[in-house]
């Protein structure tokens, strides 16, 4: 978890620079130098359609960071699974039907070499982390994901709003990814300052998750008792 921690510092590090330049951009305290025919710059404001899309580009960057930090986190249970060589017997009745359901979803031809001692290589034999939240990741998705393998999904709502905004992130995401919106269609509904507040609420939310799931780990509460 530890790697998943860092990595997912690293890319709230690249979100917030982006995040600042567009700041700055709007509010007119950095501005686009255009360099013409004479060789000199001209001064310019940030043309209107332009800030939407990089008001829209903000959910995308919002996105990625939830997805592939869960994705990583999920897998990271695996990891400690096959790491620890735990076998199905020991761990709780959530994770057997979790091994169970991926096992039943991968085929056999594409297993079957992976299993030496079935009562610890069935756990990680049927996993892909892969078929992970693919675009479908919300709070109602991460407080079910909880649920199934033990963690919990408590966070600091005044910090967090229980990740309350993780929704309209994901129907935005994927309204670009289809192509049902534009991407100057999703930036006019959201104000800078309003994106500016989603993102510190959700970096706060997806960073206390990754901190239950590292005490879920420390803590090995995947055992049964």
């Amino acid at each position: 978890m530890q790697t998943v921690i860092l990595e997912f510092d690293t890319r709230v590090i690249e979100i917030n620079e982006y995040f600042s330049f567009l700041e700055s951009l709007v509010n007119e305290t950095t501005k686009l130098a255009t360099l013409r025919d004479d060789s000199k710059y001209e001064i310019r404001k940030i043309d209107q359609d332009l800030a939407k899309t990089l008001k829209a580009n903000g959910f995308l960057l919002l996105y990625n960071l939830i997805e592939s930090s869960m994705r990583n986190a999920v897998k990271a249970i695996f990891d400690e699974l096959e790491e620890k060589r735990v076998s199905y017997d020991s761990v709780t009745v959530e994770i057997k039907k979790i091994v169970l359901q991926n096992f039943k979803n991968r085929s056999l031809d594409n297993i079957h070499t992976k299993i030496t001692n079935i009562s610890i290589d069935i756990i990680s034999a049927g996993f892909r982390s892969k078929d992970l939240f693919s675009g479908n990741i919300d709070r109602e998705e991460i407080t079910n994901t909880a649920r199934k393998y033990g963690f919990s999904y408590d966070t600091d709502y005044s910090k967090t709003k229980h990740g309350k905004s993780l929704y309209g992130i994901m129907k935005n995401r994927n309204d670009l990814a289809h192509g049902n919106k534009s991407f100057s269609e999703v930036g006019r509904e959201t104000s800078v300052e309003d994106l500016l507040k989603i993102k510190e609420e959700v970096i706060e939310y997806i960073r206390q998750i990754l901190i239950n799931i590292d005490e879920y780990l420390v803590n090995q509460e995947y055992l049964k008792t």
